[in-house]
């Protein structure tokens, strides 16, 4: 009898295995799962790190992803969309409410998705605006920082240097961003209207927000990095778009 049950215990432990290869794509480090408070409660974002090419180390998959990207459309990839220096307060689910009050403070007392008007001199979720709520200059995050302890935001060089390291693994597309360890996917957006699409001037695009501001030539938008078939690009984009996080460690 104990010889039995310890044989269902190997071949438990087997399938534990062969589940977390599938579906994870680095080392866990963490028997927790991220957020606390997350948009599916089945299917919470596992603490995984990976090294890239440019020897930094990340979250393997977006900050609300179920899994690692098995293809550039998996939806379970894809990941919650948050606005600019917004905190994981359930705004970043996809089928989160709106509502179109401004928020004077850093953490709006809410979980909606604030919605911006076209016409919006800033076209920010936040008024005033303040450009330090993930961090500036690699900092340990600042006050909004949605990642897990011991990773923020990426910087716009960081960005940069993992779009530029796809030179020789299908170049500067969304085919070097999914041939990456980071394994990209086209995640799409939520426009500052509210609406989620997946296509941006025609094509399946992917977004990644950056902790940096925009410089003087836009002072109101935010960094981040844009990828789709065609190409690849660090962009200003309105600080009310909601867009994927992915996460780097200190």
């Amino acid at each position: 009898m104990k010889k039995i049950v310890f044989i269902v215990l190997l071949v438990n432990i087997y399938c534990v295995g062969q589940l977390q290869a599938q579906l994870f794509g680095g080392q866990i480090k963490s028997s927790a799962f991220y957020p606390p408070g997350t948009c599916n409660p089945r299917f919470r974002t596992a603490v995984v790190e990976v090294t890239s090419l440019t020897g930094r180390i990340w979250m393997d998959r977006n900050l609300g992803a179920e899994r690692v990207a098995t293809s550039p459309t998996d939806e379970l990839a894809y990941g919650d969309l948050y606005q600019w220096g917004r905190w994981a307060d359930g705004h970043q689910c996809r089928n989160s409410g709106t509502r179109s009050t401004l928020s004077s403070i850093d953490r709006p007392p809410h979980d909606d998705f604030i919605v911006v008007p076209a016409t919006s001199a800033t076209d920010d979720w936040r008024n005033p605006q303040n450009n330090a709520m993930w961090g500036i200059n690699r900092s340990s995050g600042g006050v909004n920082n949605p990642c897990p302890t011991g990773f923020r935001i990426p910087t716009e060089d960081e960005l940069r240097d993992e779009r530029r390291s796809w030179v020789s693994i299908g170049g500067s597309t969304s085919t070097g961003a999914f041939n990456s360890v980071l394994k990209l996917p086209l995640s799409g957006y939520r426009e500052q209207t509210g609406e989620v699409l997946a296509i941006a001037q025609g094509s399946l695009y992917g977004f990644i927000w950056g902790q940096d501001v925009a410089g003087s030539d836009a002072p109101s938008d935010a960094r981040a990095l844009a990828y789709f078939s065609g190409n690849a690009f660090e962009n200003n984009y309105n600080r009310a778009r909601g867009y994927a996080v992915r996460c780097i460690k200190f």
